[in-house]
């Protein structure tokens, strides 16, 4: 794998890990912390208790997991509630009910909104996904994107929320690069070519007096 593929896997991760911030913070009016190193991982998978998935297609392609154990997935989904002015006791009160399971499942998907959003600002490039689907799992399940790519490269970053409880983004794509079109470049390289087919004819005229 060439150290352009690594950089790009390694730019829409932290892109990920960028908007579950965003998103996890403003939900639940706490603030989450990400740890400083992403791990470099052979494969991607849904982790007890609550693991959240969807896959991405378009200019970019790939599959995007969250996981999350029970304190931590109820801790989040009581913080959102609360601060959205829900009777504290109203809330769920287990990580299996579906109000948690659902809740999550929502965050997930404004997650994805946020961070394609992000891509296509800084990069032109546009993907579409359905509906995530969060799950309430008792072991670990190994993911794949549905269509077979050539050496899939995944990642996985690690969280910690307001109360100190760990969780997981795992990320898988397609071996991809992305490389920027120089159009100034291209557009300079034409002027200095139409400058100099305007000097080859005046000097043409000034010999042929």
């Amino acid at each position: 794998m060439n150290a352009g593929s690594d950089a790009t896997i390694n730019e829409i991760a932290q892109i990920f890990a960028e908007a579950c911030e965003q998103i996890i913070n403003q939900a639940t009016n706490s603030q989450i912390s990400t740890a400083p190193t992403m791990q470099k991982v052979p494969s991607v998978f849904l982790k007890p208790d609550i693991g959240c998935f969807v896959q991405f297609n378009g200019d970019y392609s790939g599959l995007f997991i969250m996981n999350f154990s029970g304190p931590v997935a109820l801790e989040i989904y009581r913080k959102s509630m609360l601060f959205m002015g829900m009777p504290e006791d109203e809330l769920a009160s287990e990580h299996t009910s579906d109000e948690v399971v659902d809740s999550i499942g929502e965050l997930i998907n404004q997650i994805m909104g946020k961070a394609r959003s992000i891509i296509k600002q800084r990069f032109g490039l546009s993907a579409t996904n359905p509906q995530p689907k969060a799950i309430c799992i008792s072991s670990v399940i190994t993911m794949a994107i549905a269509a077979p790519l050539n050496r899939p490269q995944c990642r996985r970053i690690a969280f910690r929320s307001a109360e100190n409880h760990a969780f997981h983004v795992e990320i898988s794509m397609e071996e991809t690069e992305f490389i920027p079109i120089n159009r100034n470049s291209a557009e300079n390289d034409d002027e200095t070519v139409t400058n100099r087919t305007e000097n080859d004819d005046i000097d043409d005229i000034i010999n042929g007096l």
